[in-house]
């Protein structure tokens, strides 16, 4: 059975959780294609076992060990990992909702995920589990198998981590969208000074490359530096055909661009105020392959 879709197979038993299952897989990870593995190896699982009273509770749990599992072998390969690493960006948002009216439901920001991504897997667990997916403590202590105390204290921890790392709330899609307009036409035209001006002060721009293609090895701090960046990228690629198709990317107004017909990169952007806080562009192809046509993977 492929799982490589969200859309529920026809006598597929994980149809009712798969949006639930995929989405704790994707925040636990920060990877499509992993949180994917993650629900095929739970559905095995589910295959294989017997006199399953609760399915959707049996499956949560799965997903959450087999995340931890992976974690482990992740935290190596990110230390021989070349330059930033962001999570892989995805366009269908919506397939990974948690089914939950949590403040955090419908939150798929790279700003969040990041702040998950610097939290212990246990914190991430907890606070996951808890504050996006609305699972009760008791339930997440069996989980986990720690006690009910341990589990609140580690969700606890995570979320004053979070709000310290997130900025502030989400701006509109309008200005979303014309921020990211006045982005564009900004590098186009070659005015730093202009570009400088969108940005907050204290912005940051995160490239992730992976070794791949090419990438600021380090994150770029301060409007000036980010524009003066993003120009000199622009001025060393004439002669190329270049197409940018507007997407909504975890959630929000973002942009695939093409080059000569490939998907080269997505670029997403974190909004306070007016201002364009921080920008995250992701052109290793190996978190980009999902996003091409089945065809062309």
């Amino acid at each position: 059975m492929s799982m490589s879709s969200n859309r529920p197979l026809e006598g597929d038993p994980l149809a009712p959780h798969r949006g639930r299952l995929l989405g704790l897989a994707y925040r636990m990870l920060g990877s499509r294609s992993d949180a994917e593995d993650i629900v095929q190896d739970a559905y095995l699982r589910f295959a294989g076992a017997h006199d399953v009273h609760n399915p959707e509770a049996f499956l949560v749990t799965i997903v959450t060990r087999l995340c931890l599992d992976r974690l482990k072998s992740a935290k190596a390969r990110r230390e021989v990992y070349v330059g930033p690493w962001l999570p892989e960006p995805v366009c269908d948002a919506e397939g990974l909702s948690p089914d939950a009216a949590t403040e955090l439901a419908d939150d798929l920001s790279f700003a969040l995920l990041l702040a998950l991504d610097r939290l212990s897997p246990m914190e991430r667990a907890a606070f996951l589990l808890h504050d996006v997916f609305d699972t009760p403590f008791a339930e997440i202590a069996a989980m986990l198998d720690r006690s009910e105390a341990s589990c609140r204290q580690l969700a606890t921890r995570a979320r004053r981590a979070v709000r310290d790392e997130r900025p502030a709330p989400a701006a509109t899609p309008d200005t979303h969208a014309r921020l990211l307009m006045a982005f564009g036409e900004a590098v186009t035209s070659g005015n730093v000074a202009r570009l400088a001006e969108l940005l907050r002060e204290d912005a940051v721009a995160i490239t992730d490359g992976g070794g791949r293609k090419t990438a600021a090895r380090n994150p770029i701090h301060g409007a000036d530096k980010i524009a003066r960046f993003f120009i000199g990228l622009a001025a060393k690629n004439p002669g190329h055909q270049l197409r940018v198709e507007p997407a909504v990317i975890n959630g929000a107004v973002g942009a695939l661009f093409y080059v000569d017909g490939e998907l080269d990169h997505t670029l997403s952007m974190a909004i306070d105020g007016e201002r364009i806080a921080a920008i995250y562009i992701v052109r290793n192809p190996d978190k980009l392959r999902h996003l091409l046509p089945a065809s062309r993977h």
